[in-house]
């Protein structure tokens, strides 16, 4: 299977398989339906990880040309896809980072907290006005 045979959604996620910092193996946990616009404007794009996506990258892994090993587990709607550095999955999965944006409720936390930093510093520029 080749890379242009991928869908957007799968292509999305095996962008992320790679710490390019180091070049771990990187873990990426998704949620298939998810949806989400990142950006603004002009540079606005939308990751959209569906059923279809989901299927494609287990072809994808099970057919990879490029040598590369993955290993895929899935849960109801949360997938985690690990980029195996020797064939095989690592002893201590806790020294790897996991890449965990392309889920509901991370999206929803990240917004929860930034709505927390926008509020303290809104409160925060009242009392220097005062």
């Amino acid at each position: 299977m080749e890379w242009t045979d991928l869908t957007e959604g799968a292509k999305a996620v095996l962008e992320q398989t790679r710490n390019m910092k180091n070049d771990q193996i990187q873990i990426v946990e998704f949620e298939v339906g998810f949806t989400h616009e990142y950006g603004e404007g002009e540079n606005a794009y939308t990751v959209s990880i569906q059923e279809e996506d989901y299927d494609s990258l287990k072809k994808f892994t099970q057919e990879n040309e490029y040598g590369e090993k993955y290993h895929m587990a899935r849960n109801r709607n949360i997938v985690k896809l690990i980029l195996l550095e020797t064939g095989k999955i690592p002893d201590n999965l806790s020294e790897y980072p996991v890449f965990r944006q392309y889920k509901f409720d991370y999206v929803q936390k990240q917004a929860e907290a930034k709505s927390e930093q926008e509020q303290l510093e809104q409160e925060g520029n009242v009392e220097e006005n005062d």
